[in-house]
């Protein structure tokens, strides 16, 4: 089996031609420029001066020196982030701007140079190649309007490639996206993985061909077993997944071929994984937060930043040969799931596994309220059009069979149109008094 194409990437930063990559190759590598991003950001930075008034770069000798180190977290961004930079504002080539869903305070702001996006575009590069060959197209359904948007890095890296790239955007209308794509033809989809399903369900429907659909990479939301079932039934291809924040410079790790796990971007980023509630370290094969340092980053730089997303990493070698470390897939974020008054707890996640597998679903939305003390869960069920009863049967059936909705009414109800969400889908909690 072919290896991952991120090892070029990697071989090429740490000075090393023997591949696979030994780990202890990569780690000495990631060791010493742990050492040299400390040093860089207590140098430039007036936050990280006080941050690591306490740390000796040179006494972080190995992985397992990084629990000295304090975390970082999304509150210090949103109130910190103009004094982490390390550079003037003039080499400041991009600014992207984040509020959190349902706030209206301070938003979290990330800067990157020339260099750093340039570091994602080579990431993009390597790790599109498990996908793509010259002569190819690729529809992207992401932001791509603005210049330096994940879309429009995407389609730079691909046009290194000979690669034609069609960026389309987030979609709302499966219609008229099942439409671009039956004009387009591409031979690979990038997108949000609810938003690709709602595509193919409704191509089917409509009888459009999308022709010959190679692989699709499927980003920025959690990925439910039951929608990847789906996916590769509908259009019969190769389904890969990303893992990427904005905070890790939009790309963090792609799985390759053999499809157990994301291999990080190593030559740019330090994952590991914490328990979330007491932050010790946990071995490789432990749930918990992923937090990621970066190494190479020279506008703003993050030393152990909480995510808040849940996932592992796996242990040993993939079966591809590969020893990059690999994420295994992302639970979900740990502040979305919500405790019911049943005590169980309940996440979007949760309801995709169930409720993506009925046919004819192109959506939903969900949020919890409270009426006089009576807890309920509320649905509005995006369908093909046609489909809304069969799918509101189904649904109900799905969700009685749900140990963490015992004694929780449900309230379903069939949505107008086939409008989906742009971006992605929480659990709101509408609830008086809200859980902890």
């Amino acid at each position: 089996m072919k290896l991952s194409s991120l090892e070029p990437l990697l071989a090429r930063t740490i000075g090393v031609d023997r591949l696979p990559l030994p780990q202890a190759a990569i780690d000495h590598w990631q060791v010493q420029r742990l050492q040299a991003q400390l040093t860089y950001c207590h140098e430039r930075s007036a936050f990280y001066r006080r941050h690591l008034q306490t740390v000796d770069p040179g006494s972080i000798a190995s992985r397992d020196d990084l629990a000295r180190l304090p975390l970082l977290s999304e509150n210090d961004l949103r109130t910190q982030g103009s004094a982490m930079l390390c550079v003037s504002q003039d080499a400041v080539a991009r600014i992207i701007t984040l509020h959190s869903s349902g706030t209206t305070g301070t938003p979290k702001r990330l800067y990157f140079t020339a260099e750093d996006l340039e570091q994602t575009l080579d990431f993009f590069h390597l790790g599109m190649q498990e996908m793509v060959a010259p002569g190819m197209s690729v529809a992207i359904l992401l932001p791509g309007a603005t210049p330096d948007s994940t879309g429009h890095l995407l389609a730079q890296a691909l046009t290194r490639m000979q690669v034609a790239s069609h960026i389309v955007g987030l979609v709302t209308q499966p219609i008229e996206a099942a439409q671009t794509l039956a004009r387009l033809q591409p031979d690979v989809l990038v997108g949000f993985p609810v938003q690709i399903l709602a595509i193919a369900r409704m191509s089917e429907s409509l009888r459009l061909p999308l022709g010959t659909i190679r692989s699709v990479l499927l980003c920025s939301d959690y990925i439910a077993d039951s929608l990847h079932a789906e996916l590769s039934a509908l259009l019969g291809c190769d389904i890969f997944t990303h893992y990427g924040t904005t905070e890790t410079g939009l790309g963090g790790g792609v799985d390759c071929r053999a499809h157990s796990g994301c291999h990080l971007r190593e030559a740019d980023l330090l994952f590991e994984i914490i328990d979330s509630q007491t932050t010790r370290p946990l071995a490789d094969g432990q749930w918990g937060e992923i937090v990621f340092t970066t190494l190479t980053r020279n506008g703003m730089p993050l030393i152990r930043y909480r995510t808040g997303d849940l996932g592992r990493l796996l242990p040993g070698a993939c079966s591809c040969g590969s020893h990059i470390r690999r994420l295994d897939r992302v639970l979900g974020r740990r502040d979305q799931s919500r405790r019911l008054a049943n005590g169980s707890q309940l996440a979007m996640p949760d309801l995709d596994e169930r409720l993506l597998s009925i046919p004819g679903l192109l959506d939903f939305k969900a949020s919890l309220t409270t009426k006089n003390g009576q807890e309920t869960l509320h649905l509005t069920l995006v369908a093909v059009p046609g489909k809304g009863d069969e799918v509101s049967k189904l649904a109900a059936k799905a969700l009685n069979k749900q140990p963490s909705l015992r004694n929780i009414p449900l309230s379903l109800t069939l949505a107008q149109g086939t409008t989906i969400h742009p971006a992605k889908r929480i659990l709101e909690d509408l609830r008086e008094d809200r859980q902890p």
